[in-house]
Order: C-alpha cells, then structure tokens, then sequence
C-alpha cells in the first residue's frame, strides 16, 4: 500500500484532492439524464458547461478496505431541473455509501432498486446522508454555489452506470417556489 494514499489533503472550496485522479462531466456527458429534453438541446446549442466533477481515492483493494471521493457539482439548471450527477446503483449491490456535506447546498435522490421507492435527502453542509445498498442515488446542486461532499464506500462497491443509462430513475427534481420537489418522470 501507497503511503500518499494513507493520507491526502482536500480542498473544500474547490473540491481537489491533492495527486487524487478526476473524472469531469460535462452537459453533453448527462445526456438522457434530464426529463425535459427540449431544454436539454436548448441548453447545450448555447454550450458544453462543466456540471460536476469527482476527485478519487482508492487506497487498496482488498476486503474491508474502503475508498472516497470529493464531489463538486456546480450550480445551474436545465429547464427547472437542477444540475446533477449522472447517478448510479454499485455494481457490487449490497454495498452502502455515506455523503458528506461540506459545502454548498444539495439534496440527493434515492430508488431502492427492487421496488422503485423514491426519497429526496437534504445534502447541505455539516450533514450526512447514507445511502443503504441496493439503492440508486444522484446528486443535485440546488444552491447558488458549488456543492461539495465527499462520498465514502467500500473498495468491492464498483459504479454502475449502465441500468441508470437505460432506464433513469423514475422521478426527477424540479424547482417549484424556490424549492426542490420531486416529482413523476
């Protein structure tokens, strides 16, 4: 093991991990990801906007060991739907997650998997959220500045993006009066 990765120093304001790889999403990466599609091409013929990025750690690999990451989603919309992440179930399924606010305001969106049960989380500074395992999460942004947390969760967890990408989740988060409500897709 890496002793680096032992210890590593994070930026709250920016979200960087220092020496930690990053995975950027931009609008065109959320295709499909947003319900109002007509505001989606509107939104992209103006531009390509960075939505959010994910700094990761991934210490070692073995059984018990864990790994995180440092989320940083900006703010904006698309239409009345939020910036967000992509979302994703883990590929191994029974693994949970624990989302630490750090700055900025959010809430995340959770499906439990087998029976489509939808709950929207407040994910804001000093909070947590966790995430239990078969259990379908995304972030948004519903504040005037960038949302940073840091996401833990076990090294076996894997990301699936795939079942989001064909199916989405079955409810979406609008703005209603200046508030984040959920909604039917």
């Amino acid at each position: 093991m890496n002793n680096t990765l032992l210890s590593t120093h994070y930026n709250p304001t920016t979200g960087e991990i220092i020496g930690a790889p990053v995975v950027k999403r931009y609008l065109v990466d959320l295709r499909g990801c947003f319900a109002g599609g007509a505001a989606y091409a509107v939104a992209l013929a103006r531009g390509n906007p960075l939505l959010y990025s994910v700094a990761s750690v991934a210490p070692a690999d073995g059984e018990g060991d864990l790994h995180y990451g440092l989320g940083v989603i900006y703010p904006g919309k698309i239409g009345d739907e939020y910036y967000m992440t992509k979302g994703h179930l883990h590929a191994w399924r029974p693994a949970g997650e624990f989302y630490f606010g750090l700055r900025g305001a959010g809430v995340m969106l959770l499906e439990d998997e087998a029976t489509g049960a939808s709950r929207l989380l407040p994910l804001t500074v000093n909070a947590v959220v966790y995430v239990p395992g078969h259990t379908a999460h995304r972030t948004m942004n519903t504040g005037a500045e960038p949302l940073v947390y840091l996401g833990v969760y076990p090294a076996r967890a894997g990301h699936d993006y795939g079942v989001i990408a064909e199916r989405n989740f079955r409810m979406c988060v609008v703005e209603r009066d200046g508030l984040p409500v959920m909604i039917k897709r």
